[in-house]
């Protein structure tokens, strides 16, 4: 979903808002993330343009910021909101200056920190998401023997 309202007119270049390195000029949510966000964020049915306005405007307020300094695969919204997204270019679109332009997937929703304080170390939360699979898997396979 491209930026619908748009201030501007008779300008050349095409709509983007600065996020790190990245120029987004896009927004993009995948079925994944529509259901996690209707699990974890909001329990009214949003629709995607509803959701993709809301990231929009965050966005624009500079409210999404990367939860690690060195990645840019997880980032806050709000310092509150945990998101996992992927960039990709978007094809024919640059800036004025012949930079690329990006589209911003929304991979997934993974929920408030202030509602599930595993978010708060998301290192240590996947480490043990990972064991407890783990041990489930073996609890299983001796089961079958």
């Amino acid at each position: 979903m491209k930026d619908k309202v748009m201030g501007r007119w008779s300008t050349y270049e095409p709509f983007f808002v600065q996020l790190g390195d990245k120029k987004v000029a896009d927004v993009v949510i995948t079925n994944h993330a529509k259901l996690r966000w209707t699990d974890r964020v909001s329990s009214s049915n949003n629709s995607l343009e509803e959701i993709c306005a809301f990231l929009w405007e965050k966005l624009k307020n500079d409210s999404i910021v990367p939860y690690y300094r060195n990645e840019e695969d997880v980032y806050l919204i709000d310092d509150d909101l945990v998101v996992v997204a992927e960039f990709s270019h978007l094809e024919h679109e640059t800036d004025l200056v012949g930079n690329p332009l990006h589209k911003m997937i929304i991979v997934t929703f993974l929920g408030r920190m202030s509602e599930t304080m595993e978010l708060r170390d998301l290192k240590s939360y996947y480490s043990w998401l990972r064991h407890s699979r783990r041990m489930t898997l073996i609890k299983n396979s001796r089961k079958r023997r």
